[in-house]
C-alpha cells in the first residue's frame, strides 16, 4: 500500500439507521488501523441525511459501540456530537452548509422523474444486467424551476475521464457521466443525497483519505469530479477493503441480526474478538491491525 498519503485524515461516518454490524466493525477497524500505521486521524461523522430512516436512539448506540470497542476519534468531533447543540459532524444540523455548496454549482435544474420513471426509460440490457440505471438528463432542459414542489435536484457530470489509483486494488478509471448520468444532489423528499453530502462533507473537513468497502468503488469516480466542481484542487485518495458477508453470499446489512454488536456483546464476545474476528474475516494485513488493547 505505497500509495497512501502521509499522516491522513480520514474518517468513520456511519449511518443512524440500524444498528452496527461486524461490517461496519470492519470498516472502522481499516480506518483506524490505516491511521495509526500511518501517524493519521481518525474523524467520526454522523450521516443522518435519510431523515426518514435515521434514529437518535440508533446514534446514541454506535457511539456506545465505539467506546465499547476501544475505538476513540480523534480531535472535538465526539464532544460536539454528544453536546448540546447543533454539531458540524451531524448532517441533519448541517443543511445550510449543503445548500450553499449547491448554490455554487452551474447548470443544476430540478427533475422531476421518479426512480420507475428512470428504469423505465433505461437501456434494457443494461437493466437485466444488474447495471447502475444512467439518468438521461430527461428533465435538462425542462425549465422547473429550481423550489418546484415534489422535484429532485441535479447536476450534469462533464464526460471527463477519471483515473484514481486505490492503495489496495491499483490503478482505475472511470467515466462517471456515463455511468450514472445527471448526478441526484438532493431528492423529491428535500433530503440531500448521500453521494453529495459526503462529497461536501469530505471537502470541509479536510478528509484526504476515504476507507470504505468494495461495494462503493464504482461511486469514486464521481465523488472526484463532483469534489472538483465544488472547488476542490487535491482530491482525497480512496482506499476500498473487502466485505464482509454473511451466509447468503450477500454483504451484511440489518436482515443479518446474529452479527450485530449487540448480539454478538450478548453472546459473550469481547471487543478483541470482534475486531480479531473482523480482521480476519477481511484478510486485513499484520501491519494495520489495531486493536483496543481490551
Amino acid at each position: 500500500m505505497d500509495q497512501l498519503p502521509p499522516a491522513p485524515i480520514t474518517r468513520f461516518a456511519p449511518s443512524p439507521t440500524g444498528e452496527l454490524h461486524l461490517g461496519h466493525v470492519a470498516n472502522a477497524l481499516w480506518t483506524w488501523g490505516i491511521a495509526r500505521a500511518t501517524g493519521g486521524t481518525v474523524l467520526l461523522r454522523i450521516e443522518d441525511h435519510d431523515r426518514g430512516r435515521s434514529r437518535a436512539e440508533y446514534e446514541d448506540r454506535i457511539l456506545h459501540d465505539l467506546e465499547w470497542l476501544g475505538l476513540v476519534p480523534d480531535g472535538h468531533c465526539l464532544a460536539s456530537l454528544v453536546g448540546d447543540g447543533p454539531s458540524d459532524w451531524r448532517q441533519s444540523d448541517c443543511r445550510h452548509v449543503y445548500q450553499s455548496a449547491f448554490e455554487g454549482l452551474a447548470d443544476v435544474y430540478a427533475c422531476r422523474c421518479s426512480r420507475s420513471r428512470i428504469a423505465q426509460d433505461a437501456d434494457m440490457g443494461q437493466f437485466m444486467k444488474g447495471q447502475e440505471l444512467r439518468y438521461p438528463g430527461t428533465c435538462r432542459h425542462a425549465g422547473i424551476p429550481l423550489d418546484a414542489p415534489g422535484t429532485g435536484l441535479r447536476v450534469p457530470l462533464p464526460a471527463d475521464l477519471i483515473r484514481f489509483t486505490d492503495p489496495r486494488l491499483g490503478p482505475r478509471e472511470q467515466q462517471s457521466s456515463a455511468q450514472c448520468g445527471d448526478l441526484l444532489l438532493r431528492d423529491a423528499q428535500g433530503n440531500w443525497t448521500y453521494q453529495f453530502a459526503v462529497t461536501v462533507d469530505d471537502l470541509r473537513h479536510g478528509v484526504t483519505l476515504v476507507v470504505r468497502g468494495e461495494d462503493l468503488i464504482a461511486s469514486t469516480g464521481r465523488q472526484i469530479l463532483l469534489g472538483a466542481m465544488l472547488g476542490r484542487t487535491d482530491p482525497a485518495t480512496f482506499l476500498h477493503h473487502p466485505l464482509i458477508v454473511g451466509d447468503d453470499g450477500r454483504k451484511l446489512s440489518k436482515r443479518h441480526q446474529s452479527l450485530t454488536l449487540r448480539a454478538m456483546r450478548e453472546g459473550g464476545a469481547s471487543p478483541a474478538q470482534v475486531l480479531a474476528e473482523a480482521a480476519e474475516r477481511t484478510g486485513m494485513p499484520e501491519e494495520l491491525r489495531f486493536m483496543s488493547g481490551r
